[in-house]
């Protein structure tokens, strides 16, 4: 299925959050994740499901100033 990861199309096998981001080799300790601009917290990621067309922001905390 294809969808939206940080404003770009990939097509993935991935069913779950957590399975999307083990194929894309992203450790999810270390990220923030949105779905369709909603929030997913960390405890929902191996049960929230996927579809076709879902728009995922996956981002990494910056330190600085």
């Amino acid at each position: 299925m294809r969808v939206q990861l940080n404003g770009r199309t990939i097509e993935t096998s991935a069913m779950t959050l957590a399975e999307l981001m083990a194929e894309q080799q992203i450790d999810p300790r270390t990220v923030a994740t949105a779905l369709n601009g909603e929030f997913v917290p960390r405890s929902r990621y191996a049960s929230q499901q996927l579809e076709a067309g879902n728009q995922l922001e996956i981002l990494s905390p910056m330190q600085g100033g």
